[in-house]
Parts: C-alpha cells; sequence; structure tokens
C-alpha cells in the first residue's frame, strides 16, 4: 500500500511539474533584460514597467474584463431560466431532447461556433466590435450555466416548494425565496465558469472581433506573430498572480465558513 502512494505522489508531481513548467518559464524571463527568452542577461523590471504605459493595451485588458462580467451575467440570467424551464418538462423525451441540444455547444469546436456567427453578423448586418463579441460570448456560456444549474435543480426535493405554496406564497415568492437560495452554489458556480471561459476564450473571438475593438487573448496572439516580447511575459504573469491571489482567498475565505458553521453546528452543504 505504502509503495503504491509513492508511486501515486510521484505521478502527480510529474503532472503538476508539466503544467507548470511552461508558467514557470513564462515568468522567469519576464524579469530578463536581454529582450530575448535564449539566454538570461539579468533582473529588470522595465517590462513590467512597460505593461503599466501601454495605454492601449490596459483599455484591452479593460475591454476584456467587461465583456467577461456582462456576458457572464446576462448568460447567467438565461442559463437560470433555461434550466428552471427544462427541469418543469415531464415528458423525458423532450427534455433529452434539449439537454442534447444544450450540450451540443458545448462540444462543438469553437471553430464552427466562431465562423457560424461571423456569417449569423454579416447577415444581420451587425457590425463586428464590442456587440458581436459580447453576443458570442452570451451564446456559448448559457450552455455551461444551464450545466451547472440544473443538478441543483434535481436535487431540491418538490415538498420545498409544496410547503411554501401551503404557507401561501405566490410563484415569485416561491422562486426567490426558496429556489434561488436553494440552487445558489450552482449559480455561483456558472457564473464563474462563464466568466473564465469567457476571459480564456480565443478561437470565437478572433472570428467576430472587428477593427477598434479586440480582447487580451486576440491581443497576445497578434503580438506573439510579431515576436517574442517580454511585455507579454510580464502581462501573464501579472494576471496569473490575480488568479492565485483570487483561489487562495476563496479558499480562505470558504475555510472560515466551514470552521464557523462548524463551531455553530450547522451543517455542511
Amino acid at each position: 500500500m505504502g509503495k503504491n502512494n509513492k508511486w501515486a505522489n510521484a505521478y502527480l508531481v510529474f503532472v503538476f511539474l508539466i503544467l507548470y513548467a511552461p508558467i514557470a518559464y513564462l515568468v522567469f524571463y519576464s524579469f530578463n533584460s536581454g529582450g530575448t527568452m535564449h539566454g538570461y542577461d539579468g533582473f529588470t523590471l522595465d517590462w513590467y514597467r512597460e505593461v503599466f504605459q501601454d495605454t492601449r493595451l490596459l483599455i484591452i485588458v479593460l475591454n476584456t474584463l467587461v465583456i467577461a462580467l456582462l456576458s457572464a451575467a446576462i448568460s447567467t440570467i438565461f442559463g437560470i431560466a433555461g434550466a428552471l424551464a427544462i427541469h418543469r418538462i415531464r415528458r423525458h423525451r423532450r427534455k433529452n431532447t434539449l439537454l442534447s441540444m444544450n450540450n451540443v455547444l458545448i462540444v462543438s469546436p469553437d471553430v464552427i461556433i466562431g465562423a457560424s456567427f461571423l456569417i449569423l453578423f454579416t447577415i444581420a448586418g451587425v457590425k463586428l466590435g464590442f456587440t458581436s463579441v459580447l453576443l458570442s460570448h452570451v451564446a456559448f456560456s448559457v450552455p455551461i450555466v444551464v450545466l451547472m444549474v440544473l443538478p441543483k435543480l434535481q436535487e431540491m426535493s418538490p415538498t420545498l416548494i409544496d410547503a411554501a405554496r401551503d404557507l401561501g406564497a405566490n410563484g415569485w415568492n416561491v422562486l426567490s425565496k426558496v429556489v434561488i437560495p436553494f440552487i445558489k452554489p450552482g449559480i455561483f458556480a456558472g457564473f464563474f465558469m462563464a466568466l473564465t471561459y469567457s476571459l480564456d476564450d480565443f478561437a470565437v473571438t478572433f472570428f467576430v472581433t472587428g477593427n477598434g475593438f479586440t480582447t487580451l487573448s486576440v491581443e497576445i496572439y497578434s503580438r506573439a506573430r510579431q515576436g517574442i516580447a517580454l511585455n507579454i511575459n510580464a502581462l501573464s504573469t501579472l494576471i496569473f498572480l490575480v488568479t492565485i491571489v483570487l483561489v487562495v482567498g476563496y479558499y480562505l475565505i470558504n475555510r472560515r465558513n466551514s470552521g464557523r458553521r462548524a463551531r455553530l453546528g450547522v451543517p455542511q452543504p
């Protein structure tokens, strides 16, 4: 048993090395004064200063965050409505059909989705830019939210709704005071998954972005094609550090809340 654990730990370490080695390489050369990623000439913070002095790059970062937050919020609202509609369907064949259609959008190649949106916006006369990117991100994020929310709806006992109605609650009160609080973990999971997908997306955004508007993933790709620029390493390092801070902060908050619930004798969700 001990030997098996040893091999399992070694494999786990190997996997993490493979995953984090490229990131460590990127971070290391973001401090290179030589301007290349082939030889380390000395420590410098010039590339980080260049990031904060590049007004265009900062605007692109802001555009990316605005698109991600807006698309995540809108897709969460539509995703909740879609999950509620699918959950209320009683016929299994119709429900399975809708779920299959929802899942097809998730597993479809991003290139196909991006090309489809490009054709749609061109035919509809929608100018490529902020609106086209936002609509595209909302479209591919809604199915993700549906998959996050629907399992929580399936866990909810119908007796909760029956009890609320027996106490005189109307449809809106049942939704806002019973259903939404119960599925709140799924809602938050769907929101953050949609936010992550929007921040990471490149293929779909590449098709639907226009002149004068772009997102960070497309901008990094465009600059990388022109050659090595260590200010991109610096920007990627900053994004990675912010991500670590958010993850650690979420872990600490969740741990504190779990400890508080344990002291009060509240069961874990």
